[in-house]
């Protein structure tokens, strides 16, 4: 992405100059799906799509903000003073609740200011690009106005508006991954303490490949409140014998011995992919950290094995683009990633396989679904910050 595009955007839209360039990356989820709200961990990485913005304060209460992406709404504008949400905002309700509740939370925006951003984040992938909106505006506002707000509680922020302002009910994952992220490492992260770690990846001879359904994911969110309500149902049950507040508390063998108390089949396999899933990351931790990326990958291929069949949310778009992954030559490793059925899954392919694989994948999609899929070489990069205007 080109700053020097934005800025003479900025130019012509403001007629000025701006003062300041900031970034926010999208993230992927490495391992760990559906395990956050099971009291489990996640392993999300940020990635080096983002989101890119150039600012400038103004004299005034007013805020101008203009997305080179969704071009059509021009300007839009509002006071300092009157953040509340408002449907014909559109995209800019993200950055007004991250304006809202910074205020709300003690700190001074003493004036307005001018803004463009433009992101190159696929749309509808499932690659968080709400959460980098939310942090972009974060390190912005506290950038500009130079306000000492600590990384986790922009991030906590960020969350609140998701949950409060937009009204939509995530967890934390997104906006830590987007906020935490780090060149060439992953974070494995506990959602319910907020306790991390970090783990190198070294991928000079891979590339992470992302594959895009292109699918919309209409059914994501009714079927993950159902799943939601199964583990419940399964927890309340092993509650009756075992002494436990989360499915992740539990070891594969501490299930395996008590799972006779959850008589519903179905509810029984949710419980297993909750239980085998968090271990499956904490394994990952373990073996990137003795830098055995093969065995990383086996552990990718497992989850999305579970996620296929006994958490049963890949659909048949993830599973033809990751069963063709795992044919191709030099693949460590392929899974989807996010909420399921649709959006969009990820394989770790050798440097020189790249072109085949995407080549060969895209074909058997394009075959067996009717319509393609895209893909995009990523890399793991940092999260967001002030980045050099004339970069």
């Amino acid at each position: 992405m080109n700053v020097k595009a934005l800025i003479t955007t900025f130019k012509e839209i403001f007629n000025t100059t701006p003062e300041r360039a900031f970034f926010a990356p999208g993230r992927i989820n490495l391992i760990g799906e559906h395990t956050d709200y099971n009291g489990g961990h996640v392993f999300p990485c940020a990635i080096t799509y983002g989101t890119y913005a150039v600012a400038r304060k103004r004299e005034d209460q007013l805020i101008r903000l203009y997305s080179e992406n969704i071009s059509d709404k021009g300007i839009i504008e509002f006071n300092v003073n009157q953040l509340d949400y408002d449907k014909e905002h559109n995209w800019a309700n993200y950055p007004k609740g991250m304006i809202r509740y910074i205020l709300e939370a003690g700190y001074g925006v003493p004036t307005g200011f001018e803004c463009v951003i433009k992101g190159n984040i696929p749309n509808g992938a499932g690659l968080s690009s709400s959460a980098s909106i939310e942090l972009l505006t974060g390190v912005l506002v506290a950038g500009l106005f130079g306000l000492e707000i600590t990384r986790i509680d922009l991030i906590k922020l960020g969350k609140r508006v998701e949950n409060e302002f937009i009204g939509v009910n995530s967890g934390i994952m997104d906006q830590f991954a987007v906020g935490m992220g780090k060149k060439d490492a992953g974070i494995l992260l506990d959602c319910q303490t907020l306790t991390y770690e970090y783990a190198p990846i070294q991928l000079e001879s891979h590339k992470i490949i992302i594959m895009n359904t292109n699918k919309r994911r209409e059914l994501a969110d009714s079927k993950y409140n159902e799943r939601r309500a199964e583990c419940e149902e399964a927890l309340a049950q092993l509650q009756s014998r075992l002494p436990i507040e989360a499915l992740g508390q539990l070891s594969e063998s501490e299930f395996d011995e008590s799972q006779s108390l959850i008589p519903n089949e179905t509810v029984r396999k949710r419980a297993k992919h909750a239980v085998y899933e968090n271990v499956r990351t904490l394994k990952a931790l373990a073996e990137l950290k003795a830098g055995n990326l093969k065995a990383f990958g086996q552990l990718m291929n497992q989850s999305h094995i579970s996620l296929r069949d006994d958490y049963e949310v890949t659909g048949e778009e993830l599973d033809t683009l990751v069963e063709a992954a795992w044919k191709q030559p030099g693949v460590v490793g392929a899974r989807m990633t996010g909420a399921g059925f649709g959006g969009c899954a990820i394989a770790v392919v050798e440097n020189e396989e790249v072109e085949t694989f995407i080549a060969n994948v895209g074909a058997v999609y394009l075959e067996r679904i009717g319509y393609e899929a895209e893909f995009y070489v990523a890399s793991i990069g940092d999260g967001a910050k002030e980045i050099e205007l004339g970069s």
